[in-house]
């Protein structure tokens, strides 16, 4: 990890020294905003991070306990390199804070052989070299009892997946990007910006007004209400968590049983899902953690329904069921987070079209974003430093939503 010289670093990058003007404002501080603002800030930016909840919070997309991280990514292999980086930054992030963030369980992929998520595992493996397991039947009866899979499915297990604590994540990257000099402020709602004929860029909050050269989005959900000619192709979905008590929860404690996604034939999308974590170690909620990786009920995330329905619930506990003989005896926490889905379920990590490369935007995460956060900062600082990134971007860009 490298300190730079804020004042070296401004003078290179021909900004203003005066209190009120900042080398750039990023727009929400989540899980990309704050990796964003560290590594501004890392490499001597003054930078302003606007947050409109506290941090962390629950509002958006990042709460939520856990994260899966992996590599063996069936969405698309262009991804592989981006995880790549995304896990050294991981690291250098724990080795800067002495403070485990990745934490490997391994990741159990279950489903028929022909299944897109089961053939995108593969070939993402097979492209880049990532250590993958293929499970007969019996050896995964032998090591994972737990989990009943049906006889046509297949089970492949990639060794060097995990999971990583999001709200950990976020207060460590935070906190680093104080400690070298950021100015982070939370519930502080943004109105409005506007970049001037000259260049610099204004943000007008609830509180205040600010100047600066270069504006970074990171507003998770609510990136559309900054970049409506993006708006159309970002649609924020409600997805539902389940954390449940199981018959014995003992064989589902972590280091019992790795993280899990498997393809449910019943109902849409991939169930997934993590061991019980310690509560000595981890945040709550306390218990065995589910979900669907499917898009959920379309929703205004000002104005999102935070109750869960009983059918909601239903729907996971019976999964659970079928899956899991012994993994449920109870409901005991249900809980609603934010997905914001792109026409093609791939990122946008571009500059805003038609603003001079004085905006750079990170959004549309699709329900898979989270693991990124670290390169995704890393990237983002580039962009506004540099305008332009050496990791493998291209196929994020922004110009496939909005060209003529």
């Amino acid at each position: 990890m490298h300190f730079f010289s804020q004042k070296s670093q401004n003078q290179a990058f021909g900004m203003d020294s005066t209190d009120d003007f900042f080398d750039v404002i990023v727009l929400g501080v989540g899980s990309m905003g704050a990796s964003a603002c560290f590594h501004l800030a890392n490499r001597g930016l003054k930078v302003l991070g606007i947050e409109q909840f506290d941090i962390p919070h629950d509002q958006g997309s990042h709460a939520g306990q856990s994260r899966i991280i992996r590599k063996a990514y069936f969405e698309h292999p262009d991804y592989v390199p981006l995880l790549e980086r995304a896990y050294q930054n991981w690291h250098d992030l724990e080795a800067l804070t002495g403070t485990q963030i990745y934490h490997e369980t391994g990741l159990l992929y279950c489903g028929p052989p022909e299944n897109d998520m089961m053939q995108g595992v593969k070939l993402s493996a097979k492209t880049y070299a990532v250590p993958l397991n293929m499970l007969s039947q019996e050896q995964h009866q032998a090591q994972f009892p737990q989990i009943a899979i049906p006889a046509h499915y297949e089970g492949l297990l990639e060794p060097a997946a995990g999971f990583i604590p999001p709200e950990r994540a976020i207060l460590l990257y935070t906190n680093q990007a104080i400690r070298q000099g950021a100015v982070i402020q939370t519930q502080e709602k943004v109105l409005s910006w506007h970049k001037h004929p000259g260049g610099d860029i204004t943000v007008i909050s609830e509180k205040g007004r600010y100047r600066a050269a270069k504006l970074v989005i990171t507003a998770g959900p609510w990136a559309g209400h900054f970049m409506p000619q993006l708006a159309p192709k970002l649609q924020v979905t409600r997805q539902v968590l389940a954390w449940v008590i199981p018959k014995n929860p003992q064989r589902f404690e972590l280091g019992q049983l790795p993280c899990w996604m498997i393809v449910d034939e019943v109902n849409p999308g991939i169930l997934y899902g993590f061991p019980i974590m310690p509560v000595g170690q981890f945040n709550g909620p306390i218990g065995f953690k589910a979900g669907y990786h499917v898009p959920g009920q379309t929703t205004d995330p000002n104005q999102v329904n935070r109750g869960v329905s009983s059918a909601e619930a239903q729907m996971i506990i019976e999964a659970l069921q079928r899956f899991f003989p012994e993994g449920y005896r109870s409901t005991h926490v249900l809980k609603t987070c934010l997905y914001t889905y792109t026409p093609d379920e791939n990122f946008i990590i571009d500059f805003l079209p038609e603003f001079d490369q004085k905006v750079a935007i990170a959004a549309g995460f699709s329900g898979h974003g989270f693991k990124f956060a670290s390169v995704v900062g890393e990237i983002l600082a580039d962009l506004t430093i540099d305008g332009k990134t050496a990791l493998p971007i291209g196929f994020l860009n922004a110009d496939r939503y909005v060209r003529p």
